[in-house]
């Protein structure tokens, strides 16, 4: 009997030890972001606020539903998704081939694309074609570093962690430019008048927030959702104080 009992306790113990990720009560969705993008997600008065934070928060009120935030660097988004950590991220991600190969995406909410910051006085980066051979600031797991590698192989990348270092680099002159998206550079581009962002632009992308694929139904009721939010107006009242006039 001694024996079975312990046979019986090392087998719980054991499914214990595998087991996976804890799973999030049924009125909660749990939401992963790297708050450090303005304007879609950022710290402001010490709290998290942006499009993207509104947009979730609205999202969720519509769907019944609480939403549970969790801050992470932007690399560790999709992973964690993939683990089942979260059950979302929301953080200003470009949908590509690449990452739709892991993760489920919902419907598109903003348009977006990559762009190059300079300083203003900067007389050596007109567009694209000018790139090569200059150094240049990118956030590490975004589509910014893939993309300089694979269509600018002479850019020398200079990768860092986080947003607000991309940016310093290119006021401090550490860089040439950076390279990252459209919203988020000109809102820092209107607050930092000592840079500015080339009119050419280097892709045309859609934001869209990354899903398991293990979870159809929720990206089904996401979609449900944002399609509401854009039906009543609330969606473009977002967008209006968010990016009106950026």
């Amino acid at each position: 009997m001694f024996n079975r009992i312990c046979r019986i306790a090392a087998v719980v113990c054991l499914c214990i030890g595998f087991a996976g990720p804890a799973l999030a009560a049924d009125d909660t969705i749990r939401v992963a972001t790297d708050a450090t993008f303005p304007p879609f997600e950022y710290y402001a008065g010490g709290k998290r606020t942006g499009f993207d934070i509104a947009l979730v928060d609205a999202i969720g009120k519509t769907m019944g539903k609480k939403i549970e935030w969790t801050d992470i660097d932007f690399k560790g988004l999709i992973p964690g998704i993939i683990s089942k950590r979260f059950d979302m991220a929301a953080s200003a991600i470009y949908i590509t081939p690449e990452r739709a190969k892991v993760v489920d995406f919902s419907e598109p909410y903003y348009p977006g694309g990559l762009v190059i910051l300079v300083k203003k006085d900067n007389t050596s980066i007109h567009g694209p074609e000018d790139l090569a051979g200059k150094k240049v600031s990118v956030q590490v797991g975004t589509k910014s570093v893939g993309f300089l590698k694979d269509n600018y192989p002479k850019v020398d990348r200079v990768e860092v962690e986080k947003n607000e270092e991309m940016f310093s680099l290119v006021d401090t002159g550490r860089v040439d430019a950076a390279v990252t998206g459209k919203p988020a550079a000109k809102l820092y581009a209107q607050k930092n008048p000592g840079v500015k962002v080339i009119d050419k632009q280097l892709t045309t992308e859609e934001y869209g927030f990354a899903i398991s694929k293990d979870e159809p139904g929720l990206v089904k009721a996401v979609n449900e959702a944002l399609a509401k939010l854009k039906a009543d107006g609330t969606y473009q009242k977002l967008v209006d104080t968010w990016f009106e006039g950026r």
